[in-house]
Order: structure tokens, then C-alpha cells, then sequence
């Protein structure tokens, strides 16, 4: 008997229960969040002891892989939207997989983000909307714990991109660390994003304190190109990129699309560059990699370029920091320090699942999880659902 079928009877019950509702939180709570990001790897989770806007403190972190034949399930998920074949199978193995790491964690929340299978905010496609695999409420029922969940759609329907959803949290960081000058985060998954963060704000939301927004393909093509040719998830530590020469035809085609002038907020769908591997067909393999690391590289040197100031230094999380080739590339183009976000005391395999946790308690205590500067959403709005388990309010 699947996952699903042995809760029937909880989804109809929890669909109800908890919705709209806030959480009366005044002192720190354990939020524990979860992440499955656009690379496919795995699972993250993460505690955090917060209040929903000081950080007070990190707790345990843990992880859980997926399998090949699981990756498998969810890449052919991937574009498609709820209804369409192969997505149902995807979001029950996303609940499966997030039911098993996050039994054995002790939390007071959960901030449950799901899977993303497609993103088109703006309705570029057939579709309109974003769509995370997974269901809050059934993490809820068998976790016992309230979740907060779907995260992206109040700030898409306000006409907001729905991403990056990080950036409060990046500014709850940069004053954790008692950062006291702009500084950039940079996270390099399947897709990379930055936030320029002014720590000297006080609030997220306040105008000038933040500026969020994709920069363009990260490890995605790189992580498919590889995948296909060589059999591995990855290049480790860009160790073949690094021994390949880009080809810088196609690394200067790619960088005048459209997208990498447009002014932000701005967002991708990790299969917005999908033909990127096709680009480089003709190349060996090492100069296929050093050619999708140069457009990486090239598109956060884009990016920064829209920052309201030149950041005192670039923090660097996701896997993308443990790739020289990229780190390198982006110490090069910029005039400030490039380092990965270990130097500062913080967990760059662990950031994005920690900003959930995060986030869930900001939407369970009714403030804003995204501004105009993040999302371009018309004004901060706090996103999330809030399921809880029978028998907790």
C-alpha cells in the first residue's frame, strides 16, 4: 500500500485544519526546515532556535539521498504540473523521503518547501503559476507537528516571481555574523541566486534592505552534461572543468539572452537554460564543462553588476562553492573577497533548509516572508499554509 493510501482518511481531514491560522509564538521556537532543491541530490533538513526574526541559535542537521531510480522519478517530473503524468508519483516519494528524515528530529514546526517540478510565474508557457511536489498536511498528520508549506503562491499571485524565498533569511544571517556593510549571498545549486543584503536595516522588508533574484544556470547543465557522459553526479571540485578550455563563442551567445539584461527581481525554472547541453554537444568533455562553468560564472558577474552597491564581500553557499573552477572564476571578475560562507560560521550544504525553518515561523506568526526587492511582489507579503495534525491547534 503506497504512502498516500495508508493516510486517505488524515488528507481529507487536514486540508481544513490549521489553514489561515497563526501560531501564538513570542520566545524562540525549534522550526525545523526542509529542502529539496533543483539538483535532484537529496534531502536536507536543518534546525533553527528563532524567533521568526533574531536567529538564536543553530541546531542538528541531517540529510537523505535520494536513489538513482528516485532521481529518476522526480527528472521525469520535471516541467510538468499538477494533474500531468508522473507528478502524483513525484510528490508522494518527495513525502516519503521528507517523513523519513524528519521523524527523527525534535521540533515545535515544520517549514516544508517540497520539490519544485515547474515555475513560470508569469505564464510564459500553457501554465501559470509555480508548483512544489508535496503535501504539508500529510507531513503534518504522520510527523505530529504543524507545517508550513507551499510557500511561493500568495507572492506569486500578488504578481511576484515566488523566488528566491531565502533572502530574509540571508539578512537574519549577515546580523547574526554582525556584518556591518553590504554583502552578497550567493547560493550556486541547481540554479544560482544572490542576495544583496544591507545588515544595517533592520527589517527584511524595509525598502533598500535587500535585492533578490536568479542570476541564471549554476550546476544544473553542468550536473546533466556530466551525468549523461561520464556516469557521476558531478564534477568534484571542477576538477574537469578546471582542466578544459571554454569555448568562449558559446559562453558570449548565451550570455546575451534576454534574461541576463532584464532588471530584477527576476526567476528561472531550473529547465528555463535546458538546452545548454545541447550547446556544447560538439565539445570535448572538459571543454563542454569549462564552457557551462564560464556562463555560470559569467552570469553572477552579470548579476552583481545590478547590486545597489559593490558588496564588501560574497558569500558563497550551495554546492556550487565547492567547485574552484567557479570560485576562481568569480575571485577574478570581482573586486571583493569570494568565500564560501563556512569562513563566517555558517553551513553552506545546510543554508537553504535552514531558511525554511526560518521562514515557517515567520508565516506562523503572520509576518512578511518576501518585498518588492526580493520577489518584485507589489508589496511584502508573508506566504506559507499552515496544516496541523488532529489534535493541535
Amino acid at each position: 500500500m503506497g504512502f498516500r493510501s495508508i493516510l486517505g482518511a488524515c488528507l481529507v481531514y487536514i486540508g481544513a485544519v490549521g489553514e489561515g491560522e497563526g501560531m501564538k509564538i513570542t520566545d524562540p521556537v525549534r522550526a525545523l526546515g526542509a529542502m529539496s532543491g533543483t539538483s535532484l541530490d537529496g534531502v536536507d533538513a536543518a534546525l533553527v532556535l528563532t524567533d521568526g526574526e533574531v536567529i538564536a541559535g543553530f541546531g542538528e542537521t541531517g540529510y537523505r539521498a535520494y536513489s538513482e531510480a528516485e532521481r529518476a522519478v522526480l527528472r521525469g517530473a520535471l516541467g510538468r504540473w499538477p494533474g500531468q503524468a508522473g507528478v502524483d508519483q513525484a510528490a508522494e516519494l518527495v513525502e516519503t523521503a521528507h517523513a523519513e528524515l524528519l521523524s527523527g528530529f525534535d521540533c515545535d514546526l515544520v517549514g516544508f518547501h517540497g520539490q519544485t517540478l515547474a515555475h513560470d510565474p508569469r505564464g510564459q508557457g500553457l501554465h501559470q503559476g509555480t508548483h512544489q511536489a508535496g503535501d504539508g498536511g500529510v507531513l503534518a498528520e504522520v510527523l505530529g507537528r504543524p507545517v508550513v508549506w507551499d510557500f511561493r503562491s500568495a507572492d506569486v499571485d500578488m504578481g511576484g516571481q515566488g523566488a528566491p524565498l531565502a533572502p530574509f533569511f540571508h539578512h537574519a544571517c549577515a546580523r547574526w555574523i554582525k556584518a556591518d556593510a553590504p554583502l552578497v549571498f550567493l547560493n550556486l545549486g541547481g540554479v544560482g541566486n544572490l542576495t544583496w543584503v544591507d545588515p544595517r536595516m533592520a527589517k527584511p522588508e524595509a525598502p533598500g534592505a535587500c535585492l533578490a533574484f536568479d542570476t541564471g544556470p549554476a550546476n544544473a547543465p553542468m550536473d546533466d552534461l556530466i551525468r549523461v557522459r561520464r556516469g557521476v553526479r558531478f564534477d568534484a571540485d571542477g576538477a574537469l572543468a578546471a582542466s578544459g578550455r571554454a569555448d568562449q563563442g558559446i559562453v558570449s551567445a548565451v550570455l546575451k539572452r534576454a534574461f541576463f539584461s532584464r532588471m530584477p527581481p527576476k526567476s528561472l525554472d531550473r529547465n528555463d537554460f535546458a538546452d545548454l547541453v545541447a550547446l556544447v554537444d560538439g565539445l570535448a568533455d572538459a571543454d563542454a564543462m569549462a564552457s557551462l562553468a564560464a556562463i555560470c560564472v559569467g552570469a553572477v558577474l552579470r548579476g552583481i553588476g545590478f547590486c545597489p552597491t559593490l558588496p564588501a564581500r560574497v558569500l558563497v553557499t550551495g554546492g556550487g562553492r565547492l567547485n574552484r573552477t567557479i570560485v576562481d572564476g568569480l575571485a577574478a571578475g570581482l573586486d571583493c573577497p569570494v568565500v564560501p560562507v563556512e569562513t563566517v560560521g555558517l553551513d553552506g550544504d545546510m543554508l537553504e533548509a535552514q531558511a525554511f525553518a526560518y521562514l515557517a515561523v515567520r508565516v506562523a506568526r503572520g509576518l512578511p516572508t518576501s518585498a518588492p526587492g526580493t520577489t518584485g511582489v507589489a508589496a511584502a507579503v508573508g506566504g506559507g499554509r499552515l496544516s496541523a495534525p488532529r489534535g493541535v491547534v
